[in-house]
Order: C-alpha cells, then sequence, then structure tokens
C-alpha cells in the first residue's frame, strides 16, 4: 500500500538538481510524497526555493541563512528576508542555527544571525528550522533565552530540530521547549543505533521524517544523491526502530507537518 508523507526538509533548489529537477519530483509523487518542503540557506537560495514553490503544487519553500553563510550577514540581510518570508508559500524561517563543528562562519555572527531570525520568526508568526552542530549548549540556553522573553508557551510555532542526532537528555529539553523533531535517512546508518532509543522515547505528536536532499541518503545508497523519492525508506526504518507500523508513522508524520507549518491554511493561499 502506498503512503501518503511529507519530506519536511529538502534542498530541490541546490544545483545537484539542476538537470533532472523536474523528474526528481515525479519520482517522489510517484510513491507517496504529497508535500516537499525545500529550505532556504541563504537569500538566494531562499528566492530559488520560493520560485520552486511557485512553480511546483506540492512545493513549499522556507527563508533563512544558514550559520555557514552569516560570515557577512547584516541587518539588512534580515530585512530581505522579513519581505522574502512575508510570500504566501513560504511556511518556516530557517535553515538557521548553529555549527561549531565546520565553523566556517565566526560563532559570534552565528549566534546573531540566529537571534535575528528568531525574532523574525516570531513577528512573522512562523515556525523555525533549527541546524545544530557541536553547539547543544549554547543552542539550549539561546532557546530558552527565546521561549522566555516572549511568554514561554506564548511563542506562535516552535519549530523544528531537523536532523536531531543528539541523545535523550538534549532530546527533552528540545522536546520540553515545545520542539518537533526530525529524522532522516541517517537513523539506519550502522553509527546511528544509539539513536534508537531516543527515538523510541519522541511522542508521537513530536516526530517529523525529511531527507535533508542531496545529502544523507539511505544506506542502500550511500555515496549517491539523495531525493525525496526515497522518504518512504525513512518511514520503513522508524516503524522497525519505533515498533509500529509503517502506515502509524506515515499517518502522525504527516499530520505533525500540516499541523507545525499549516500546510491545509497554506493550500488555500
Amino acid at each position: 500500500m502506498q503512503l501518503s508523507i511529507i519530506d519536511t526538509h529538502a534542498h530541490l533548489n541546490m544545483e545537484a538538481f539542476d538537470e533532472d529537477r523536474t523528474d526528481v519530483i515525479s519520482r517522489a509523487l510517484d510513491v507517496g510524497i504529497s508535500t516537499i518542503i525545500t529550505v532556504g540557506i541563504n537569500l538566494e537560495s531562499s528566492k530559488r526555493a520560493i520560485e520552486l514553490a511557485e512553480e511546483y503544487p506540492g512545493i513549499y519553500a522556507t527563508a533563512g541563512i544558514h550559520p555557514h553563510d552569516t560570515t557577512t550577514i547584516t541587518e539588512a540581510d534580515i530585512v530581505s528576508l522579513d519581505v522574502m518570508a512575508k510570500h504566501p508559500r513560504v511556511v518556516a524561517i530557517g535553515e538557521t542555527g548553529l555549527d561549531f563543528y565546520r565553523n566556517y562562519s565566526p560563532q559570534e555572527n552565528q549566534l546573531q544571525a540566529l537571534e535575528w531570525q528568531l525574532d523574525l520568526a516570531v513577528k512573522l508568526d512562523l515556525p523555525v528550522v533549527i541546524h545544530c552542530r557541536n553547539a547543544e549548549r549554547e543552542m539550549h540556553s539561546l532557546l530558552l533565552k527565546w521561549t522566555s522573553r516572549y511568554g514561554y508557551d506564548n511563542v506562535p510555532c516552535k519549530g523544528v530540530i531537523h536532523c536531531f542526532n543528539g541523545d535523550i537528555d538534549n532530546a527533552r529539553k528540545y522536546l520540553n521547549m515545545g520542539f518537533h523533531l526530525s529524522f532522516g535517512a541517517y537513523i539506519g546508518y550502522p553509527s546511528s543505533k544509539e539513536v534508537h532509543c531516543v527515538i523510541r522515547d519522541i511522542p508521537a505528536d513530536k516526530l517529523l521524517i525529511e531527507t535533508d536532499c542531496p545529502f544523507l541518503p539511505p544506506q542502500s545508497h550511500r555515496g549517491k544523491r539523495n531525493e525525496p523519492a526515497y522518504l518512504p525508506f525513512i518511514v520503513d526504518i522508524l516503524a522497525q526502530i519505533r515498533r509500529e507500523s509503517p502506515e502509524s508513522i506515515a499517518r502522525k508524520t504527516t499530520e505533525n507537518a500540516i499541523k507545525l507549518f499549516r500546510l491545509q491554511s497554506n493550500n488555500k493561499k
């Protein structure tokens, strides 16, 4: 039975898809991918994500600046992001966050850019898509400050920690702040077995799935380009880990994505 599922984090706006993007989208539709959220990582890629969302009915966009792209960020860039994010096909602010593993941008720039984008998300009443690598302590502190500033339970839409790969303590901190946790095909890699107990502990209403394509393909496709059509692999892996049926995983993650990103209301725009 074909499942209807949502890829909550893809990068169809990247060069890796320039030669066959329409075919990639068709393959996704063929296996039951009803919606693909295409994620911006800088101003140009956010603009491209919006263009794709205008061109293809099943695609939505996010607008954001990735921590790798914050070296020269200015408040003027946030103003530009503000304008883009008002587009009716934009469903979140991001991908934003902290990456103290690669450190392609100075840490102080990353922190400032994240604070600006968190405030923009509140201003526009949009969820945030968070990238965090080797910066859990700083991320927890900043997000706690953010939620407290606006009245802990009153931040309109918290958002998602994408490609979560942390331990149970990290997971619970994010969950207690109201964030969703999203998982990709990497949970099927031999090196990711330790996260399986974390995945089983996550409340069903906080679980999302993503491909993060063209990155992180399923184990059976390692070394090749990832694409949304591989999302059913992730459903099957999650079902095995959580000891549930694929149908249950598909239903729950789809419901969660629709609610978090307000996809039903966006369908009316």
